[in-house]
């Protein structure tokens, strides 16, 4: 039987401790007992990216701002979906996340950070929304396990009324919010309304052969 292998950890900012695993050919960032991401389960993250680009085709040099690069499926898969005129800025709290992504999961990354349209900016995604309204065609977020935070009580500020106003603002005209969840929470969808979005709940599988559990996106749009 193959063992899992550690290959680092990471102190989240005001959080806990990360943990990268190897296991054959898979990959996975360990949270105590919880697994917040795994090379096996990338549907969902590939979704959140391919059908935020399908909400804003047709754009001039769209402009997108990623929260969490996680394992890259996110950005990868927007790089996919957008042209060349195309600017994608990530925002990474964690900088042994890109340590990893550059070391042991390099072939996983196959070179997305090094793309001429990617902004590597660590820090917190929230000082991208706060310092630059208007700017963003899209701001994609997938930090943490989504509204209902596992890693890091500041991230609660991302999902709460002040953050999503504000998130409002750094959106350009029709732009699109674009959050990722592990799981449904009607709450959170109520605030986005109240906050003045519309708002459109998509459930999508974590697995790309469209099985393992339920995941929650919601792309909201200014009204």
């Amino acid at each position: 039987m193959i063992q899992r292998e550690l290959l680092g950890t990471a102190q989240v900012p005001g959080g806990p401790e990360l943990r990268l695993f190897r296991h054959d050919r898979d990959f996975m960032i360990v949270l105590g007992g919880n697994e917040l991401m795994s090379s096996r389960m990338s549907g969902s993250e590939i979704a959140l990216a391919e059908q935020t680009c399908d909400r804003i085709k047709g754009r001039k040099a769209p402009r997108l701002l990623i929260g969490g690069y996680g394992m890259g499926f996110t950005l990868r898969a927007a790089q996919a979906r957008l042209g060349k005129d195309a600017h994608l800025v990530v925002a990474e709290l964690v900088p042994e996340i890109i340590n990893w992504a550059r070391g042991p999961m390099a072939e996983l990354a196959a070179g997305c950070l090094d793309d001429p349209r990617v902004e590597l900016r660590l820090g917190d995604v929230r000082d991208e929304i706060a310092g630059f309204p208007g700017a963003y065609d899209a701001i994609l977020l997938d930090v943490d396990n989504g509204p209902d935070g596992l890693t890091r009580e500041a991230n609660d500020g991302l999902y709460s009324q002040r953050g999503l106003r504000a998130a409002r603002t750094a959106l350009r005209p029709g732009g699109v919010l674009a959050i990722w969840s592990a799981a449904r929470d009607d709450a959170f969808a109520r605030r986005l309304t109240k906050c003045g979005f519309a708002v459109d709940e998509v459930t999508v599988r974590a697995r790309t052969n469209g099985k393992g559990p339920k995941h929650v996106i919601w792309f909201a749009t200014p009204v």
